[in-house]
Parts: structure tokens; sequence; C-alpha cells
């Protein structure tokens, strides 16, 4: 990604991620952090070709990375007044997973998922 600084600060203003660090100066790596789930973002070289993309153009209605939660309603309702980028509401999923889609300040999308009502 081209700019660590402005994706930890997004994933911990937007997503209520703590940012768990900075390495180097300027900083080229983060770690940020949400209940037991970790992150870590890192800065494309300078030279090279991007590294890390989001799977969105390769493949239709892909993400790039899934959370396990608890409740995907309150977590909805709290990255909304975040002003989160939620690409896709709370919805059961074709796994039986209520499950809902976010995108960061790059483009890479999450999705936070957790077993459906009345799933046996």
């Amino acid at each position: 990604m081209p700019d660590v600084v402005a994706a930890a600060e997004y994933y911990r203003d937007a997503l209520g991620f703590q940012i768990q660090g900075y390495f180097r100066e300027p900083p080229v790596y983060s770690i940020v952090r949400r209940d037991s789930v970790e992150i870590h973002l890192g800065k494309d070289d300078a030279n090279a070709d991007p590294g890390a993309a989001s799977n969105s153009p390769h493949r239709r209605g892909s993400i790039d990375a899934y959370i396990w939660v608890d409740d995907v309603d309150a977590l909805f309702r709290e990255l909304k007044s975040r002003g989160a980028m939620i690409m896709e509401a709370p919805t059961n999923g074709e796994y039986h997973c209520n499950e809902m889609v976010v995108e960061d300040k790059f483009g890479f999308r999450i999705a936070f998922g957790m077993d459906a009502p009345g799933r046996g």
C-alpha cells in the first residue's frame, strides 16, 4: 500500500482497530489490532511492481480477509457511526453466515461474519 500511516489511521478511526506501532522512519510497516485480530500493513517498495492488491478486480464479489465476530449487527452500527466504507450491510449469506463487507482506504475488502441466527 502506498501510505502505511493513512491505512493504519483508517483502521483505527473507521474500523475500531488499535495501532500497535509503526516501524522505521518514515513508517513502512504497521500492525493494527481489534480484539484477537491483527492485520499487518506494509508499504509498497518504491521501485517494485505493486505487491499487495485487492482481490476484487480479479474475482467478482471477492474479499481480502474474513474476520469472525460475535455480533455483526452491533458491529455494523458501530462502523457506520465511525464513517466506515460499508460495501454490503449485514445479510445472511449463502454459507449460512450473517456477514457484512467493508472496504478500507486502499480498496481492500474485509468481511465480518458470524453464524446466522437459527443455524444448527
